[in-house]
């Protein structure tokens, strides 16, 4: 582990990670940008890792293949271990994912996973996201208020991914409980994550046996994503049953969260930025989708649901931003921080759903960049739009200042979203 120091600031660096931080970073992290660009810390957990918060050296740093995803290059000492990744992988024998591990493994999971997200399959996709979006709402436009994120932004990206996953419309509640208590983090009892983790993998081992079972001889039309990862580790593709297991596991975790956190903070920003909102309203009512897709960028940009891109390990001596790396050394490139860069973007605290210049990291950048982020736009543009024209005059529910924000490293989220509303039937709509 590095013990070099940092040149002192002239002023005292900010407190990071309190209750405080976690509703709004973003003072914080332009005080990094400025004083400590890549600043170590020791962060909640006892970890200690260097923050990368300025575009140009997150994007240096998202790229660079010294920094491995792999935690075996993390030189961690006894109190470190496992405090690294998901609680509960390691022991679910869940890790060899593809936010674990390098090429050439990574190369070949990817490449088998990619067919399920590309714009096709995605666009094929639109009318089951919609049907959900409309049917969860249909479900509270009657009574005038609900917990957009309870209600709305959670169970949303859960059915998706379940349906895409090949999960049976039977067991997709006790896949919303369990993926309930994995993004609870501090909120649930101790050692729930852990819990869930291990109930999801007892699960999918279960659902792999069963679908390889069932497999025709050849791929039908829309084939779910497990029995396409089967059917390839069947026919040479060297998938173990671990793998495929761990691949579902990495799919649902980073396909529901992240989109929870799009669908809530998005609609947040937009609640606290009426002249956006009822621009995009505007639009949505002629029937132009372009500011739409412009915004949903500007939403990810502004106040994304990635907070820190996941751990990466350096395995040589590299240099970022000036400052030496360490090899065994943890390294997060914080996304929230270079999205707001002022070398990198004009205005940065400002939202304008029509910004143009937006090459913003919300989905990372490389060889590592986000392989759902198609479905996570679709899902994100579905639910803003059904919110927005179902629901005109929906409005906080309460003080934006009341709002509480989930704590954990890694994702940007609300815990709870009220929210009012005229109430309206689903036969109105």
């Amino acid at each position: 582990m590095t013990d070099q120091h940092q040149p002192a600031s002239p002023t005292p660096a900010p407190e990071l990670f309190t209750w405080e931080f976690a509703a709004d970073p973003y003072p914080a992290y332009a005080w990094l940008r400025e004083h400590a660009p890549v600043h170590w810390t020791r962060l909640p957990s006892g970890v200690e890792a260097w923050l990368v918060t300025r575009y140009a050296d997150a994007k240096q740093a998202l790229a660079d293949q010294r920094l491995s995803k792999n935690p075996a290059h993390h030189d961690e000492p006894a109190h470190a271990r496992g405090k690294t990744g998901i609680p509960g992988e390691r022991k679910a024998e869940l890790m060899t994912h593809l936010l674990n591990i390098d090429p050439p493994d990574h190369t070949r999971l990817r490449r088998l996973v990619s067919k399920a997200f590309t714009p096709r399959r995605v666009a094929e996709f639109a009318p089951r996201v919609q049907e959900l979006a409309d049917h969860l709402i249909d479900r509270f436009a009657d009574k005038g208020s609900a917990d957009l994120i309870h209600d709305f932004a959670f169970p949303l990206p859960i059915y998706a991914i379940c349906d895409l996953l090949g999960v049976p419309r039977e067991d997709q509640d006790d896949f919303r409980d369990w993926a309930g208590m994995m993004i609870r983090h501090g909120g649930g009892p101790r050692g729930g994550v852990a819990r869930s983790v291990k109930k999801i993998r007892g699960y999918l081992s279960e659902l792999i046996h069963r679908k390889r079972a069932a497999l025709s001889d050849t791929p039908g039309p829309g084939e779910d994503l497990i029995s396409g990862l089967i059917r390839a580790s069947d026919h040479g593709e060297h998938l173990t049953e671990n793998e495929a297991a761990a691949m579902a596991f990495i799919l649902l975790f980073a396909g529901f969260e992240t989109t929870v956190n799009l669908i809530g903070n998005g609609t947040y920003a937009l609640l606290t930025h009426p002249e956006q909102r009822a621009r995009l309203q505007q639009a949505l009512g002629a029937g132009e989708r372009g500011l739409l897709e412009t915004g949903v960028e500007e939403l990810l940009r502004y106040d994304g649901p990635v907070e820190l891109a996941t751990w990466r390990f350096a395995t040589q001596p590299l240099t970022i931003g000036g400052q030496d790396i360490a090899p065994g050394d943890p390294v997060l490139v914080v996304l929230a921080a270079a999205d707001r860069d002022p070398e990198r973007f004009a205005d940065p605290d400002a939202l304008d759903l029509s910004r143009r210049d937006n090459q913003h990291l919300g989905y990372g950048h490389g060889i590592h960049y986000c392989l759902g982020a198609p479905l996570a736009r679709l899902e994100g543009q579905t639910a803003l739009a059904t919110l927005l024209t179902r629901l005109p005059d929906l409005r906080l529910a309460g003080d934006p200042a009341d709002v509480r924000w989930r704590g954990g490293l890694i994702m940007r989220g609300l815990r709870t979203l009220p929210v009012e509303f005229t109430p309206t039937s689903a036969q109105d709509c």
